[in-house]
């Protein structure tokens, strides 16, 4: 088939496709791309408080993307669920580069209600996804443009929709009935979601998890590029359609599948990690200032946005009765041994710690 017979189609989806438009080949796919456009589109009720004018993707300029992997869909689990899974991507077509960043899911975060902190993948069951992108836009102090969610039956659909994704998987285990051996192994659906959600046998526990969805999101995109037919495309369309939503237009996909292209080639990961922490009994995630400073330059950096030299600290939380500063951050300023032992020093389990933890600390893997 002709060069000039191809339609380009961009399917964002939280897991994969979210990095990378689609190439859709033959005109026979249309109808079959118009379909699927509709179903996952759903508009969002806010715009970002760090842009004065909302980012063009017609006119080539940097992006971000908040990724989400709902933990609901598969397993029994229809509830509303949390955003189990959490990345935000920036894009820069004139650098040609993309970033992937993972943020923890127990991350101490704002909830923007002027009382509330909790993780931050509570987020979405407080507000569903523009609370989510409020919250990481707040925290990140980057303007969050897009988002995409996927479900984890969407995640298992996909990886079957492009073959199966080869891994070198480092630790043998089973998840829930599912064994995934050690090597060089190749991963269909079922063990392709239990590879990128195990993390109690993984000695990193949740970052170790993290890093192999990154993972997981880069070798499908790979797949996906080097695909070639309309029959493997309706496939990929099939398991996105019935599980993902997007707030970009058609318009837009197809725009970043024909001038971001080269962005996707080059890709930088991050992973956004603090230090465990006890807060009135639950376990959370709380970041130094100087690590969250670091990840918030090189997203600035890569959207073309003036850095910062110190973190910027709401000034209502600016101290507080635990000790942190910010309520959420803890000074590693020192270096890490010294930041780790002052944080150490000033676990919060004060009832008079200006958070509220209003849920239950169920047990996902």
């Amino acid at each position: 088939m002709r060069l000039y017979q191809k339609i380009i189609v961009g399917i964002l989806s939280v897991l994969a496709i979210c990095i990378v438009g689609i190439t859709i080949y033959g005109i026979r796919a249309l109808d079959d791309v118009n379909s699927a456009i509709n179903n996952i589109s759903q508009t969002v009720n806010r715009k970002t408080k760090k842009r004065d004018v909302a980012v063009s993707i017609e006119d080539r300029e940097p992006f971000s993307i908040l990724l989400l992997g709902i933990d609901t869909g598969a397993l029994g689990r229809t509830e509303t669920g949390r955003s189990d899974s959490m990345m935000l991507v920036t894009v820069n077509p004139k650098k040609k580069q993309s970033t992937i960043v993972s943020l923890d899911r127990d991350i101490l975060t704002d909830m923007l209600d002027g009382s509330t902190f909790d993780k931050l993948n509570h987020a979405y069951a407080y507000g569903g996804v523009e609370l989510s992108m409020d919250a990481v836009e707040k925290l990140l102090d980057v303007p969050v443009d897009h988002y995409v969610t996927i479900n984890m039956q969407g995640m298992r659909d996909l990886i079957d929709a492009v073959g199966g994704i080869e891994v070198d998987n480092k630790i043998d285990f089973t998840l829930e009935k599912v064994h995934v051996p050690k090597g060089k192994i190749t991963l269909n659906g079922k063990t392709g979601l239990a590879y990128a959600r195990m993390r109690y046998d993984d000695p990193e526990g949740d970052i170790g998890r993290q890093r192999r969805q990154r993972e997981v999101v880069e070798k499908i995109v790979k797949k996906v590029l080097s695909m070639d037919g309309v029959s493997n495309y309706q496939k990929i369309l099939k398991a996105v359609e019935k599980n993902s939503k997007t707030d970009l237009t058609w318009d837009d996909m197809l725009d970043i599948g024909k001038n971001y292209y080269p962005a996707f080639d080059n890709i930088q990961q991050e992973q956004l990690e603090g230090i465990g922490e006890q807060v009135n009994g639950i376990y959370y995630q709380v970041l130094g200032i100087n690590e969250l400073l670091t990840i918030q330059n090189t997203l600035k950096e890569q959207l073309e946005l003036p850095t910062s030299s110190e973190l910027a600290i709401d000034p209502q939380f600016e101290y507080s009765m635990n000790g942190f500063i910010g309520n959420q951050f803890y000074d590693d300023r020192l270096g890490n041994e010294q930041g780790q032992a002052l944080s150490e020093n000033q676990i919060i389990d004060s009832e008079e710690a200006y958070i509220e933890a209003p849920y239950t600390e169920e047990i996902y893997q």
